[in-house]
């Protein structure tokens, strides 16, 4: 017979920090993208840019080095260690944050049109790109990570990765033509970062809403963040977030040509 007093344990037990990795900063050796859904290259490339697996071995370095203000290239973004100044960090943060989800990819943006003598890139890296949180029981996918080096902002870079990315995320799968076939593709993006909103929307995703108090921000993110309440718990800035998306419907009605259409550009 139940009482109406029973009683009840909890044997939660905070986790153990997990051994460190087998490998050095760079990753695994040969570097393992670990990636649960296709991934087909040949589709990932036009005739002004390609898109590659970014590997930390080949392409952290001239990344790293091309970016002059590292608090300033990433102050939009939410994450403490991605814009660390100690190389070993910030790679850290790639093999924590992308490598070791196998549903997310990052990926390196080569600029086709940019000859690079001292690196054999098929052309000069521009930034990355990632697909996060591929969904194959929702058949969804996150588009983010873009972050373009300063030499290449305001040209065709963004248009035609983002641009990429979209084909093959909505293009249903076939022998002749490889794609993803998801249903929704979003986007995220700090309110006060314009420009990463209107490449979205003149990418064709759409304004959805604004997601309040997503982030407690790192120390150092004072001038994009809101003050919390003075008793707070945390002492971090908050982060609101605006989603941005796109479904199936909006590229089988028009947002397929858009797309065709924005990445006729070459500026």
């Amino acid at each position: 017979m139940m009482s109406g007093s029973e009683s009840y344990i909890n044997s939660y037990t905070p986790p153990q920090p997990p051994p460190p990795p087998p490998y050095d900063a760079y990753g695994p050796h040969p570097y393992d993208i670990n990636v649960a859904f296709p991934l087909d290259l040949s589709t990932l490339e036009t005739p002004l840019i390609k898109l590659t697996p970014f590997i930390p071995r080949i392409h952290f370095s001239p990344y790293f080095s091309a970016i002059p203000d590292l608090n300033h290239f990433y102050r939009y973004f939410p994450f403490e260690k991605q814009h660390s100044a100690k190389p070993e960090e910030a790679m850290g943060f790639i093999d924590s944050f992308v490598r070791k989800n196998e549903n997310s990819v990052l990926l390196a943006i080569i600029d086709k049109t940019r000859p690079d003598a001292e690196h054999e890139f098929g052309g000069s890296l521009a930034g990355t790109i990632a697909l996060l949180g591929h969904s194959p029981s929702n058949l969804s996918v996150e588009i983010g990570v873009l972050c373009i080096l300063p030499a290449f902002q305001r040209t065709h870079v963004a248009t035609q990765a983002v641009g990429t990315l979209l084909r093959y995320c909505f293009t249903m799968p076939s022998a002749s033509s490889p794609g993803l076939g998801l249903r929704r593709v979003q986007w995220f993006a700090h309110p006060g970062n314009g420009p990463s909103i209107n490449l979205a929307k003149r990418m064709g995703l759409k304004e959805e809403g604004i997601m309040r108090w997503v982030w407690v921000l790192p120390e150092g993110k004072e001038e994009v963040g809101k003050i919390p309440r003075e008793n707070d718990l945390k002492k971090g800035m908050g982060r609101d977030t605006i989603v941005l998306g796109a479904s199936w419907e909006d590229w089988e009605g028009g947002g397929k040509e858009l797309v065709d259409k924005q990445m006729t550009r070459t500026k």
